[in-house]
């Protein structure tokens, strides 16, 4: 269609100007707000987890780690179908702990890539411009990562259940140890992520997020076990449980084995008792807290 025109005469011997009506319209279609939003950026975070929607290059780790995370479990569950066991060789609730190696890696790469390219790239003003509040970009990296990691660690729990029924053990036993592990590895996932994204958030650089979260993960679990471990050596078995609150991995095994009927991985069996558990609850839930706070005020500038 034709654009409407009016002409203006000009001054003799002068072109004449042209007034053009492009048509702008205003919008009038559905408007689907924050809430959409907000859904869509953990839709987005939550597949570049693990790559999805990227290029091969960016699946290649996390996937291997997946698979890394899901062999030993498929290895139990054959040998135990094979040989016909009465019980899993390994409780539901210690599989992540074995594995934290694992969970650490996967954290490391994945936390930066999260946050740390959005600062890198000045992509977060752009956010802001839309109708996403500061919550709304909290919330939602914090609830992608953490689902990213209850998947990661999940799977090998169900993997063992399925195998653990296919090999006719003790159903109600197995549902019961599943159904811990579950909680285990939930609360993990949401202290882990907490933490990952506080550090990662920190750096614009995302070889520098790597770096950090390896370390202060690495760290501060090497150190807790060996003050531990020379504990039980020179008698003051009292205080190696009271050690466990100074290390994210340590903080979950002493939550689930004060709550979760879990076999503690502390030096000597030194596990937290029920009110010990309760210091170690509170804790993590303070950590969680805290690290979404530590996000909040991170994020409090759009021009970041």
């Amino acid at each position: 269609m034709r654009p409407d025109t009016t002409t203006t005469p000009g001054a003799p011997g002068t072109a004449q100007d042209v007034i053009h009506n492009i048509g702008y319209r205003t919008y009038d279609g559905p408007r689907l707000g924050r809430a959409y939003a907000r859904r869509s950026l953990f839709s987005q975070s939550l597949r570049g987890a693990y790559g999805l929607g990227r290029s091969a290059k960016s699946k290649v780790l996390p996937m291997i780690l997946f698979g890394v995370m899901c062999l030993p479990a498929a290895i139990i569950v054959a040998v135990a179908v094979t040989v016909k066991m009465k019980q899993l060789p390994m409780e539901y609730t210690r599989y992540a702990i074995y594995l934290q190696a694992v969970i650490g890696l996967y954290l490391a790469a994945q936390a930066p890539q999260s946050v740390s390219r959005d600062l890198r790239f000045r992509t977060v003003p752009l956010y802001f411009s839309r109708p996403v509040e500061r919550i709304d970009y909290v919330l939602a990296k914090f609830a992608a990562l953490a689902s990213a990691l209850f998947v990661l660690t999940a799977t090998p729990l169900l993997v063992l259940y399925v195998g653990a029924l296919l090999a006719k053990m003790d159903a109600g036993a197995q549902t019961e140890g599943f159904a811990q592990g579950l909680v285990s590895v939930a609360l993990l996932s949401v202290l882990f992520a907490g933490i990952g994204l506080v550090i990662a958030a920190l750096t614009p650089r995302r070889g520098f997020g790597v770096a950090a979260v390896i370390a202060v993960f690495t760290i501060s679990y090497g150190a807790v076990s060996t003050v531990q471990g020379i504990a039980l050596g020179t008698g003051h078995t009292g205080v190696i449980p009271w050690l466990g609150l100074f290390s994210p991995v340590t903080l979950i095994d002493g939550v689930q084995t004060a709550f979760l009927d879990a076999t503690t991985a502390f030096p000597g069996g030194e596990g937290p008792g029920a009110a010990t558990g309760a210091v170690y609850l509170l804790v993590v839930l303070a950590v969680i807290a805290g690290s979404y706070w530590a996000l909040m005020r991170r994020y409090r500038k759009a021009g970041l």
